[in-house]
């Protein structure tokens, strides 16, 4: 009997200084990173450069694998269900995250079935409108729905998207009722706005930059804790109509549930040293992107309060993709 245990012992001795040695010597092989989105999206171009520096640094190659479909489910499920090794983790926007987990059923839970990394960037959010519809900041969209509600369309990438959430938060923020017009993608709802088939919108500002820039849709409003400098003279909607009103998307880096914690660490201080680089954050500024980073622990409870914060809004505004 004594005999028997000391060989299950030694076994299970191996076994950890086996892994711890994996551990130590990680990464030792590529890693793989699942981005449940399409290729040049905003999460995948990011994801491109930050990994690409990453890559540099660790000595090892992240090769990407976009796995679009379902709103994100199937990579998010991937991921999921993945190793919990370090040699695959995942790049996410939390549309992914917090959104789409409380508009239909899912086979993974976000808070549960996986390890935060680091939050890596934000997209900042503006309010656009069709330069001839008289809305020149929130406080007119806000006046004009309270002296016709329901009078006022908006449009969004569709049902249940980050456009349409927006708009209802900042509408049930503000008490008024606005008109949802949804579109198959962000990019069309904003070039309608521009063409004035629908008045406003809001939008993340990497989608239309270009159509601000010239002219063909004005930047009424920033969702921003400050005015952002690319664009002093804009207001953020806090300050002109709709105080304590913030709104942006985020990329994220998360890894199975299971992942030892000293990758989790190691993987964490990569991150950080990539957003370091000055190419690097030239490279997502240029994008429209906002450096970020963030603790394993900060993500978590990031995630934790906007998953809470939309799981509140969807069901107040009955919002539905079913």
């Amino acid at each position: 009997m004594n005999f028997r245990r000391s060989i299950i012992s030694t076994f299970a001795l191996l076994v950890l200084t086996g892994a711890a040695h994996a551990q130590a010597n990680y990464p030792n092989q590529p890693i793989k990173m699942i981005i449940p989105l399409a290729a040049a999206s905003a999460v995948d171009v990011a994801a491109r450069i930050v990994t690409q520096k990453m890559s540099e640094n660790m000595g090892q190659q992240i090769v990407i694998l976009n796995q679009p479909g379902a709103s994100g489910m199937i990579g998010a499920e991937q991921l999921a269900r993945a190793t919990p090794d370090g040699y695959t983790i995942g790049g996410f926007n939390d549309s992914i995250m917090t959104m789409v987990p409380n508009l239909q059923p899912v086979k993974w839970d976000i808070l549960k079935d996986f390890e935060p990394i680091s939050l890596v960037a934000t997209v900042e959010w503006g309010l656009i409108a069709y330069p001839q519809s008289g809305f020149k900041s929130a406080a007119d969209l806000i006046a004009g729905a309270k002296a016709a509600p329901g009078k006022i369309d908006y449009g969004s990438g569709g049902l249940g998207s980050p456009q349409h959430l927006a708009m209802e938060l900042f509408a049930a923020n503000a008490g008024i009722k606005l008109t949802h017009v949804p579109y198959r993608g962000a990019t069309q709802a904003a070039t309608d706005v521009a063409a004035g088939q629908i008045p406003v919108a809001f939008q993340g500002l990497g989608t239309v930059m270009s159509l601000v820039q010239g002219g063909q849709v004005k930047l009424i409003g920033v969702t921003t804790q400050k005015r952002l400098t690319q664009f002093p003279d804009v207001p953020t909607v806090s300050e002109s109509g709709l105080p304590g009103f913030l709104f942006n998307s985020w990329f994220a880096m998360l890894a199975p549930a299971g992942t030892p914690a000293p990758i989790i660490t190691r993987l964490n201080d990569e991150v950080r040293k990539a957003l370091a680089d000055p190419d690097v954050q030239r490279r997502l500024e240029e994008q429209g992107l906002v450096l970020r980073g963030s603790s394993a622990e900060e993500l978590r409870n990031l995630t934790r309060d906007q998953f809470a914060k939309y799981a509140k809004l969807i069901q107040e505004a009955g919002i539905s993709v079913k």
